[in-house]
Formats: C-alpha cells, structure tokens, sequence
C-alpha cells in the first residue's frame, strides 16, 4: 500500500476481506507511515516505496497518493513487474494515461482503476435491462454527482492545489465516476461535449484557487443519444449523491447511489421499485453478498472491485472489470471538459 489515509483504509479493508494481506505500507512521512500500521493491518512498515516495490512477497501495488504522484508510481511499480491498482484519476492528462496503459500492457500485469460504483447489484441490473433491449433504444442520459464539503470559504484540501490534484478538480474527482458509470450502463460513449466550469471560492487557504469546483456538462454519444450532468462540490447538503437516469423508447431506469438497494424503473402506465436481492437477474446476483433489506454500500463495492481485480490475477476475466483502459477513457473526457470550458465552445472527445 502506497498512501495510508482514508483510501488507503478502504483498500485495505477490501483486500483483506478479498483474502488478501497488507504486507507493506508506506505513506509520506515516517510517522504516518507508522501510524497506519494499526490502522490499515499492514504486517511492516516499508521504509521507502523502493523498498516495498523491492519486497518479493508483495504481488500487488495499491497506489493511494495524490493525484499528482500517480503516474510515476505506476511507472515505478511496472517497471518492478508487480500488478497495480492504481485510484483515479489515472493521471493528470490523457497523454500520462496512455503511456501508463502501454507500460502495463507491455508488461503483461494486471492494472485497475476502483471505479466501484460498476459494483452495486442494481447498476449491473440496470446494465442487463439496456443490453437485453428492455429499455428500447436509449434517447437521454441525465444526471448529476454533487458533494457539499467544499461548499464554505473556509473548506480546504490539498486536492484544490492543482500541483497536487492536477488541472481539473471537480470533474477529475468525482464527474469521471457518473461519466464512467454511465457510459458503463448505457453502452453508449460520449463523442462531443460542451462544458461550462465554476470556480465558487477563487481563493482557499490563502492561495488563489486554479481548479474547478462544480461543471456543467452536455454531451451527445455516439448511438445518437443526448445528456447532461452537473458536477459539483460546493451544494450544501449533498455528501455523495450520484445520480443518473437512462431513458429508452420503452422505460426509464434511475439510479441513486444514496440509496443504492433500489433501482427505478419508470413506464408510460406503472412505475416500479425493483429491490436489491428480490427479483434481479444473474448479473446483479452476483454482486449481492447480503440478504434483501440488509444494505449493501460503498465498501461492499470496493470489496467486489478488489476481488475481482485479484481474479484477474489468475487469468480469470470478470466481467465490467474497470482497467487502465477506463482510466485513459476518463482522463480523455476530462480533458474535452476542459478544453470545452476554456475554448467556450463544443470539442470532440478523443
């Protein structure tokens, strides 16, 4: 485990419960490197992250640092012939994204990026039904993914530095996850985009605020289909609300990721609930690990995330596994958001 704070604590949760062992840590002081002994199980604290990439009994690398430090680490971790799992953004820019799908894939390791909310039981259902043609041909993708912890003036993180957490903030943290999960469901892939950013507080910690805190995105995709989304970590009151619709011919499916264990299902005369560990498909069973009305959240996504990463290790093929390539797909619609907002115009994502 590289980085041993909150993510660092959810990943090590999930490799535990994945079967898994925590046998090195290190974070980016001595002492929070020992501090998180305790808390992330790790058997030793590593000295450096050379030290640790040159343990034979370490497998995986779990890269859980500032968005800046990523691709280097990543580099560093191919280049010692261990798998990666690597949190997002992948890299800053697209450009950084591909050449660390390149590496991995011309090493041949196993590389994922913990686009967990693929994992709940109802987005794969919701998945089946749009595969399936259940839905009908798709006409609108709509949504929005809103936070409020850096609603206040005062509110402040290294991830609003742009040397840290790179050029885009709001959208590159979070807007990558509705986009991915979207696209994921829909089957669609967002081709042309017109984005308008929002920097609320131009400056926090006492430095001018270069990166965005909430964006407004229209998109059309390349079956033919139109949306929207609004990105936002500024809207009081919201802690994690990803939100999505997907709108066919013959239904429409909504997803809220504050209320995970129910998938909407809209028509034209009955309107439904359909409840997780009820009446879903294989897909969705698959994922459900707990009896109906027992919820399932957050950490039983990351927890389904690393198993199934860890069976890729052994030349099994989940489906829905996001990889480095979903990584470079994020970072290439971040980069149209960005040059849409700065251009004010629409660009083509690549």
């Amino acid at each position: 485990m590289v980085g041993v704070r909150f993510m660092g604590e959810v990943h090590s949760r999930a490799i535990r419960r994945a079967g898994g062992t925590v046998v090195a840590a290190v974070g980016s002081t001595p002492e929070s490197s020992r501090a998180a002994a305790e808390t992330l199980g790790a058997e030793r604290i590593a000295e450096s992250v050379e030290d640790l990439l040159a343990a034979d009994d370490v497998d995986v690398v779990h890269i859980c640092t500032p968005n800046a430090t990523h691709a280097p680490l990543v580099r560093a971790a191919i280049a010692a012939g261990k798998h990666v799992v690597c949190e997002k953004p992948l890299a800053v820019d697209a450009g950084e994204a591909a050449e660390l799908l390149r590496l991995a894939e011309d090493a041949g390791v196993t590389a994922t990026v913990p686009f967990v909310y693929r994992f709940y039981p109802t987005v794969r259902e919701a998945r089946a039904r749009v595969a399936d043609g259940t839905t009908g041909p798709l006409r609108l993708l709509h949504g929005s993914y809103l936070q409020d912890w850096l609603a206040g003036a005062d509110d402040d993180n290294w991830r609003v530095d742009a040397a840290a957490g790179g050029p885009s903030r709001a959208f590159a943290d979070i807007g990558v996850h509705w986009c991915d999960l979207v696209e994921f469901v829909s089957g669609h892939r967002i081709v042309r985009l017109a984005a308008q950013t929002v920097i609320a507080v131009p400056s926090r910690g006492g430095r001018r605020v270069e990166t965005e805190d909430a964006a407004v995105v229209l998109f059309e995709t390349d079956r033919g289909a139109f949306g929207n989304v609004t990105v936002s970590q500024i809207t009081p009151g919201r802690k994690n609300r990803l939100w999505f619709s997907v709108d066919g011919a013959e239904e429409s499916l909504t997803f809220d990721q504050e209320n995970p264990d129910s998938l909407w299902i809209g028509g034209r005369e009955v309107n439904r609930q359909l409840l997780r560990g009820t009446s879903e498909g294989p897909a969705a069973a698959r994922y459900t690990v707990l009896p109906a009305g027992h919820p399932q959240g957050y950490q039983d996504c990351f927890d389904a995330f690393v198993a199934d990463t860890y069976a890729a290790l052994t030349g099994e093929a989940p489906d829905g596994l996001p990889t480095f390539a979903d990584g470079l797909r994020a970072a290439r619609i971040t980069d149209a958001v960005l040059e849409s907002a700065a251009k004010q115009a629409w660009v083509e994502v690549g």
